[in-house]
């Protein structure tokens, strides 16, 4: 894809990794749209950066998607990038009575969302990229998370699909695949002993100058290059089962 001069929609752009590329997409002379559910921190990025457009929405609604994609059309019919990045983390236990609950927030945002976005935003006649946000860990669940590993392994195989799915209506197709980041993702204090989300940013869009589609980091590139039994061992590893 070309780094500038596009108009780009960030789903979940007013944080984390969301914010990272919401920050490089301007510094790169885009036009940034992002979406979120939290009113108080859109307006806080909008102040921040006075040309951003914001647009409030729960992703987790199939209707809240399908306004979303309407005031789109009206408003922003020249958009030609759309960045499925909105996500959520959380530890779970089965023999939790809330299990269900939270696996089904995790599902309908990480997963029904994305697919639900791709196939509306295909219909914009200025659509050129797709940019779906997966994860390292779809390559190497932790236990402790085993939905959301699981709707990001999803995620990664969908988009694998995507890609040549896409292909004959030019439609380009990037698979973002971070590693742990030092982001508020899954509760603030998890992440503070990752790398900072200004170097990943500054990595992939090194990548993406270079014409790659699957843009790794770190951990991730590992993950994506290893073979079983690394899987198999970083699997223990990491869930300290050895």
């Amino acid at each position: 894809m070309k780094l500038s001069n596009n108009k780009v929609l960030i789903t979940g752009g007013a944080s984390g990794i969301g914010l990272g590329l919401t920050e490089r997409f301007i510094q790169e002379n885009n036009t940034v749209i992002i979406c979120g559910r939290r009113e108080s921190l859109l307006k806080e990025i909008s102040d921040r950066f006075t040309h951003v457009i914001t647009y409030r929405c729960d992703l987790s609604l199939p209707l809240e998607r399908k306004k979303l994609f309407e005031w789109i059309s009206e408003n922003h019919a020249d958009l030609n990038v759309l960045v499925n990045n909105a996500g959520i983390q959380q530890s779970l236990s089965l023999s939790d009575d809330t299990f269900y609950g939270q696996a089904k927030e995790e599902i309908d945002i990480n997963i029904e969302a994305p697919i639900h976005l791709a196939s509306l935003f295909i219909h914009l006649k200025s659509l050129d990229t797709i940019i779906n946000v997966t994860s390292g860990l779809a390559f190497v669940p932790m236990i402790r998370m085993p939905v959301y590993c699981a709707t990001k392994a999803f995620l990664h195989s969908f988009t694998l699909s995507l890609r040549q799915l896409l292909k004959a209506g030019n439609i380009e197709v990037i698979e973002l695949i971070p590693p742990a980041l030092n982001t508020d993702l899954g509760g603030k204090g998890r992440h503070d002993y990752a790398p900072p989300v200004s170097d990943f940013i500054q990595a992939v869009f090194e990548q993406l100058a270079l014409g790659k589609t699957e843009l790794t980091f770190g951990f991730s590139d590992a993950m994506i290059k290893a073979g079983p039994e690394d899987l198999h061992k970083t699997f223990l590893r990491m869930n300290q089962l050895g």
